[in-house]
C-alpha cells in the first residue's frame, strides 16, 4: 500500500498554500494575497510522528461556470477523490461564508474523513470564538495560523489519527502483499521473478539493464495473495548515461514506495559492493520491510561455514539492516527458493503489526526499571508512557518530560527491548520522543 494522502481544500484565499508550505517544510506553492493563484494540484511528501504521507495543495473551489474556475474546481475534485483524508480550510477572520457552506456540502458527499482547520487565528482572543465553527458539521475545529505555524501540531496529530482509522478500515479487506526485488543490474532479479511465478513472465538476459520497466504481477501462493514488482536494475549515478536508465532508477524508487516488502538481491558470486549498500539504503529510508536475498549461491564454493561467514559479512556491511533476515537462493537451480515466501509473509505481517498499548507500556516500564535513564547536567529523563501511532513501518511515540534528554543510546536501548518483546523481524521500527500536550 502506498502512503496516505492528505488534500487541502477550501475556497480561494483562505491560506491553503501557506499551510501546504508549512507542512512540507519549504516554499513550493506560490503564496500571494490574491484569490486563485494556485490553479493546478501540487503534490509533495511530508511526515509527522513517523507517518509519511503525501499532501496535495488545490486551487480554491469556485462554484461558477467560468472556464478557468471550472478547471480549478475539477482539479480540486480530483484531489478529493485521490485523498484518504481531507483538510477543509476556512478563513477565521471572515467566519463561515456561503461559499464555505457550498464547499462543505461537496465534502459531505465525498464520504471521506474531513478535518476543519480555521486559519488566520493569529492571537488567543480570536481562538475564543472557535466554537461557532462547530456548526459546519465536521466535529472539532482546529484553530491554526499558517503564517506563524501555531496550532499545526494538534492538527497534524488529528490527521495522523485519521490516517490510522483509514488504514484500519482498509485492513478489514483481504490484503495483498506487495513486494519488489531491488538491486543493481545483473544480480538475477528477473530470474527470481520467473521462479516465483512459475513461468517466463520477465525477460531474462545477461546484459545488465535489460529490464526497463517496473511491472506488477498479481498471483496467489498457498492461499496468500501477492503482487510482485520487478524493478529495473539501479546503477551508480555517475554511470547512468541513458535517459531511459535515469527513468529506470526513478521507477525503481517509486516501486519501493509502493511495496510492503523489498527484497534486496545480492550477487553471491561477486560479493557485496558499495552500490548494494546504497540500494538497500533506499528501502530502509522509505520504511519498507526488507529481506536480503543472496542469489547465485549455486556457483559459490562452499564448506560448512560459508553461509555463516557470508551472513556475518552481510551484517558488517549493512549495520542499518540488522532486522532484515538473510536468505540464500539460486534462481538458476531453484535451490532454497522455497524459503523466500515464508520470509516475505513474516516481514509483511511484522511491518503491519499493531501492539496493544497496555502491553507496550508494560515492556517500557520493565525496561526503565532494569536500566533507569541517565542524568544529563543534573536532569533525569522521565519516561511517562508510550503508544503506537502508525504501521508500515511500526512507529511509537514515547512521551517524556523533555525530549532533549533522550540520548540516542537510550532510545536504541528501548528499541531493542521492544524488539525483544515483539517479533519485528524484517521491519524497521521508529521511535519518537515527545512531550505531553499538557506539559508543552
Amino acid at each position: 500500500m502506498g502512503k496516505p494522502v492528505l488534500a487541502i481544500v477550501g475556497r480561494p484565499n483562505v491560506g491553503k498554500s501557506t499551510v501546504f508550505n508549512r507542512l512540507i517544510g519549504h516554499r513550493l506553492s506560490i503564496v500571494e494575497d490574491t484569490p486563485g493563484v494556485t490553479r493546478d494540484r501540487i503534490y509533495a511528501s511530508s511526515d509527522w510522528t513517523g507517518v509519511d504521507y503525501d499532501v496535495i495543495d488545490t486551487g480554491g473551489i469556485e462554484l461558477t461556470d467560468e472556464p478557468l474556475l471550472t478547471q480549478v474546481r475539477e482539479q480540486a475534485e480530483i484531489a478529493i477523490d485521490e485523498a484518504d483524508v481531507i483538510l477543509f480550510m476556512v478563513n477565521g477572520k471572515e467566519g463561515i461564508t456561503a461559499a464555505d457552506q457550498a464547499v462543505a456540502e461537496k465534502l459531505y458527499r465525498s464520504g471521506k474523513p474531513v478535518l476543519l482547520a480555521v486559519n488566520k487565528m493569529d492571537n488567543p482572543e480570536m481562538r475564543a470564538d472557535i466554537f461557532d465553527y462547530y456548526s459546519v458539521g465536521f466535529g472539532e475545529p482546529y484553530p491554526i495560523s499558517g503564517s506563524h505555524g501555531s496550532g499545526l501540531g494538534d492538527l497534524l496529530d488529528a490527521v495522523v489519527e485519521a490516517f490510522g482509522q483509514v488504514t484500519e478500515d482498509a485492513a478489514l479487506d483481504p490484503e495483498t502483499i506487495r513486494f519488489s526485488l531491488i538491486g543493481r543490474p545483473n544480480v538475477g532479479k528477473s530470474s527470481i521473478v520467473n521462479v516465483l511465478l512459475g513461468e517466463e513472465r520477465a525477460i531474462v538476459s545477461n546484459i545488465p539493464g535489460t529490464t526497463r520497466d517496473a511491472t506488477d504481477t498479481s498471483f496467489v501462493k498457498d492461499k496468500h495473495h501477492y503482487a510482485i514488482i520487478d524493478t529495473a536494475g539501479m546503477r551508480k549515478r555517475g554511470k547512468v548515461y541513458e535517459k531511459t536508465e535515469k527513468y529506470s532508477v526513478l521507477r525503481a524508487q517509486r516501486a519501493i514506495e509502493r511495496s510492503d516488502v523489498c527484497i534486496v538481491v545480492i550477487n553471491g558470486e561477486e560479493g557485496i559492493i558499495e552500490q548494494d549498500k546504497k540500494i538497500a539504503g533506499y528501502a530502509h529510508q522509505a520504511g519498507r520491510a526488507v529481506i536480503i536475498a543472496v542469489n547465485k549461491w549455486d556457483v559459490v564454493a562452499k564448506d560448512e561455514r560459508t553461509m555463516q561467514t557470508f551472513t556475518k559479512n552481510v551484517r558488517a556491511h549493512f549495520p542499518f539492516l540488522a532486522y532484515a533476515p538473510v536468505v540464500f537462493v539460486s534462481a538458476l537451480t531453484n535451490k532454497r527458493m522455497h524459503t523466500l515466501f515464508p520470509a516475505i509473509r513474516q516481514a509483511a505481517e511484522n511491518h503491519a503489526m499493531r501492539v496493544q498499548t497496555n502491553v507496550l507500556n508494560d515492556v517500557i516500564a520493565d525496561a526503565v526499571a532494569i536500566n533507569p535513564p541517565p542524568t544529563d547536567k543534573g536532569r533525569r529523563l522521565k519516561v511517562l508512557y508510550a503508544t503506537q501511532v502508525a504501521v508500515k513501518p511500526p512507529a511509537f511515540v514515547i512521551f517524556v518530560n523533555d525530549p532533549e534528554l533522550m540520548h540516542f543510546s537510550y532510545q536504541r536501548y528501548l528499541e531493542n527491548k521492544i524488539r525483544e518483546a515483539f517479533d519485528f523481524t524484517g521491519t524497521p521500527i521508529n521511535i519518537y520522543p515527545r512531550m505531553r500536550k499538557s506539559d508543552r
